[in-house]
């Protein structure tokens, strides 16, 4: 709220619907007038208080606010985009983009107006442009040259250079050989002496005389014998390696296995590779969000990892079809990573043009990967950040529960149920033998377990099958513990003793699995505390790094779906905390029922009140039945003061029901009404 304290006052009354406009141009003169309705055009005002939306208006507000007749709305808003750095493109685009960008208007075709824009729309057909080139008597790289010069953008060209000589070895991986495969242990031991030659330090002149002048040497025969060990693996491994390529590997993507047409006999696999190792190879695919990809004669392109906007400096040194130097950086599992070698260039080196680096290698994500933090400690990524659960499992209670337990329950169920079936019908079994019975249908592991629903007691309940193979029991030795049972039965009946049976055999053997689990739990218990004891005494962290954080890394509201603060509502809005009407009115009902328990199935209003309004219909119907009864039968002994009580409510439940004898769940209540008790 403004105050002015001023003799002369003048402002816009805010009519909801005016008639006239409340400002006019007069084109005699430049200069702008302001006229006012007549409500406005008093001599003075007293001081007034006004409104935000009610600002005093002078001729200063209308020079800087009023509508300028010089600049269109459309070249004000694109001045304004570019003077405000709001559209960057504007001063970027060139002659051809310009001319493809504003060549339609949301969807309507402008027609061509200069001939340069006739000319540049033709260029943009590859055939025409492919003709004009050859008119010109040039070739096409000679072309796009030129188009390059006239825009300027050639930058020169880079030069590499190194503080001493680039050595190229031979020399075996140190991972050789792939895991599973056997190989000599002496020729490895002579294979593996060449990496203890790599520490010993030499001088750069020795080195250059060495790398100049020597042909042969230890080296090279030690090279020799990784290379025969190489292609009898090679040998025996290269179809398995090319139909789990076809397994894995469905869709096609850069750096992909080559197989197939694409696959040659002298290409090398990925054990021939190694981090550090210096290769020669070509360009052959450019990607914007994921990289280089080089030809180094493997089975696998060798992937330089490069972020969309680095490609604005890389873009003039890097291209598809040239030779470069590049060296490997890492060695990855070609199954899990997108690109198991990684690498960089070496020459050209473009290293101090890279800005954005990945964080992590691209991988695959597969179906049978259900454990996200296996995945992610397999990869090399750090956990997902989680709150600190507050249970210290060192201090969980032990397990001793068998989870094959169930299993053995179901089986012992079975087992007894077909023994109980064979006493009451003997006939049914004569001549045969129980391990040759077979499933009356085909037994289907996947669909083993039903869930239906049964009516008990006027309730519907909910009601679990199990389906168990006749294959999985062992009926012979179930039949013969039951016979040498009733045997020790009948002789304890002759003794005139009582026989009871404690357990059978499968309960033996399910206390047994139990115990069994228990000891396993112990054990680890015990290993487990052993493990933080000695990282306590290391200085060690006990948890995974980075698994935890604290309360604060997720901030006050951190999204929790079960949040009522996150549920959103009918119309697409956030609900607050507070209960909806229906569920208060049902909580309302429930606690009139049975009082501040908890209901074990809450049942839905609208059914309350139509179960209600029929027990009212029901209760009126039994109550003209009793009246035309006692109508018809007469009153016996008017002094007898027991006619006064109505003995129907210590019936049967099930015969009469009163209105305000509430249902649950189909079951009626355990209180009793009092309507009828004491009739007028």
């Amino acid at each position: 709220m403004q105050i002015l304290q001023s003799s002369h006052l003048f402002t816009f009354p805010k009519p909801l619907n005016p008639n006239r406009p409340l400002l006019h141009n007069n084109n005699n003169n430049n200069r702008r007038h302001v006229t006012f309705p007549a409500a406005a055009t008093t001599k003075s005002f007293p001081p007034k208080c006004f409104s935000s939306d009610e600002f005093p208006v002078d001729e200063t507000f209308l020079e800087q606010f009023g509508p300028k007749d010089k600049e269109t709305e459309d070249e004000a808003r694109r001045r304004n985009w570019i003077e405000r750095g709001w559209a960057p493109w504007e001063e970027i685009l060139t002659p051809e983009a310009d001319f493809a960008r504003k060549s339609l208007n949301e969807g309507d075709e402008v027609a061509l107006q200069s001939p340069e824009a006739v000319e540049a729309f033709k260029m943009l057909k590859p055939s025409y442009r492919m003709k004009k080139i050859k008119e010109m008597g040039i070739t096409e790289d000679e072309w796009y040259k030129k188009q390059f010069e006239i825009k300027g953008e050639i930058p020169e060209k880079l030069e590499t250079v190194w503080a001493a000589p680039l050595l190229v070895t031979h020399v075996a991986p140190r991972d050789w050989p792939p895991r599973g495969w056997e190989v000599d242990r002496k020729e490895l031991e002579y294979i593996r002496e060449a990496h203890k030659l790599q520490n010993v330090r030499v001088e750069i002149g020795e080195l250059e005389r060495k790398a100049k002048f020597e042909r042969g040497g230890f080296n090279f025969d030690r090279y020799r014998v990784f290379l025969k060990q190489y292609n009898q693996w090679v040998a025996a491994n290269k179809d398995r390696l090319e139909e789990e390529s076809y397994k894995y590997d469905q869709d096609y993507y850069p750096g992909r296995r080559k197989r197939g047409k694409d696959y040659e006999e002298c290409m090398y696999e990925l054990p021939f590779y190694y981090p550090g190792q210096i290769c020669e190879g070509k360009v052959t695919t450019v990607h914007l969000y994921q990289g280089a990809f080089v030809d180094i004669g493997g089975v696998y392109d060798g992937w330089v990892p490069i972020k969309g906007n680095d490609w604005y400096w890389i873009r003039h040194h890097i291209k598809v079809g040239m030779h470069v130097i590049v060296e490997i950086l890492a060695k990855r599992d070609p199954y899990r990573f997108r690109f198991p070698i990684e690498m960089r260039f070496v020459q050209p080196n473009i290293d101090h043009l890279i800005f954005n680096r990945f964080d992590f290698a691209p991988i695959f994500h597969r179906d049978e990967d259900k454990n996200p933090d296996e995945l992610r400690r397999d990869c090399g990524r750090p956990p997902v950040p989680r709150k600190y659960p507050g249970v210290k499992p060192e201090e969980e209670g032990l397990l001793s529960t068998h989870p094959y337990v169930d299993k053995l329950w179901q089986i012992h169920n079975a087992e007894q149920l077909i023994l109980d079936d064979m006493e009451a019908n003997p006939d049914k079994y004569k001549g045969k033998k129980l391990s040759e019975l077979t499933d009356d249908e085909e037994f289907d592991d996947e669909n083993s377990v039903e869930y239906t629903k049964v009516n008990y007691k006027k309730a519907l309940l909910p009601k679990i099958i199990l389906k168990t193979s006749v294959k999985e029991l062992d009926l012979e030795a179930a039949l013969a513990e039951r016979e040498h049972h009733n045997k020790l039965q009948r002789e304890a009946k002759e003794r005139g003793e009582q026989y009871k049976v404690y357990k059978l055999r499968r309960n033996f053997e399910m206390d047994e699995y139990n115990f069994i689990h228990w000891r396993r739990s112990l054990e680890e218990r015990g290993a487990l505390i052993r493990d933080i004891s000695c990282r306590q005494a290391l200085g060690l962290p006990l948890e995974e790094p980075g698994r935890y954080k604290e309360d604060s890394f997720f901030g006050k509201d951190e999204y929790d779906p079960s949040n009522p603060l996150y549920r959103y509502d009918y119309w697409g809005e956030p609900k607050n905390s507070e209960k909806s009407l229906q569920e208060r009115m049902r909580d309302a009902h429930n606690k009139s029922i049975v009082g501040k328990g908890m209901v074990w199935y809450e049942m839905s209003y609208d059914d309350v009140i139509k179960q209600k309004m029929q027990r009212e219909a029901r209760s009126k119907r039994v109550t003209l039945e009793e009246e035309e009864e006692d109508s018809t039968s007469g009153h016996g002994n008017g002094d007898d003061d027991d006619d006064d009580f109505d003995y129907s409510i210590l019936s049967d439940s099930s015969s009469l029901s009163f209105s305000n004898q509430p249902v649950v769940n189909g079951t009626e209540s355990s209180s009793i009404s009092d309507e009828g008790m004491f009739e007028d």
